[in-house]
């Protein structure tokens, strides 16, 4: 029996081994799976001090995460008063395919209307096709009364178990 096949089921899990190398995306893994479409979480400081976590689209503003949205939603009040912001995008359903990006910093809020048309768009294609003129009002909506949102990062967190090269726990 290979020491590999007399690994208990813990051990090949990774309990016990510090992985934390070996998972992690290199600048190049990071930069294609932000641009991947999906939601992120987004977290930040309500007035109390507890966290107001939310699912949020976002796009790209200077090749920077961004997001719009309403000036009055509980987010936006809140990095009116306190900057700080986190944003985690993950994906997989086991524990040999979960991968992610933390990214850790503080929002700019971004007030030039040709800054905010850009975000506009980009999200627009990002989550429903691409733009034309015809689409311009739906765009124009989306943005009436809100705000927009860039993440200047500080840290960065990743991990990939796929690298780990575990078998699948997924049920036959």
């Amino acid at each position: 029996m290979s020491d590999e096949q007399s690994e208990t089921p813990a051990r090949q899990m990774g309990h016990g081994i510090k992985q934390r190398d070996q998972i992690k995306m290199t600048p190049e893994e990071i930069d294609a799976f932000l641009h991947e479409r999906r939601p992120m979480t987004m977290c930040t400081l309500n007035h109390d001090g507890t966290i107001h976590a939310v699912a949020m689209w976002y796009g790209f503003l200077d090749g920077s995460i961004a997001i719009e949205t309403k000036a009055k939603a509980q987010k936006a009040v809140n990095l009116g008063r306190d900057t700080r912001l986190t944003c985690l995008f993950e994906d997989g359903d086991y524990y040999e395919e979960l991968r992610g990006v933390e990214l850790v910093g503080t929002a700019e809020i971004v007030d030039d209307p040709a800054r905010m048309w850009e975000l506009g768009v980009n999200l627009f294609e990002r989550y429903y096709g691409p733009y034309s003129e015809e689409l311009r009002p739906f765009v124009e909506t989306m943005l009436n009364k809100r705000i927009v949102a860039k993440l200047n990062v500080d840290r960065v967190v990743s991990w990939d178990h796929r690298k780990l090269g575990l078998p699948s726990t997924r049920p036959s």
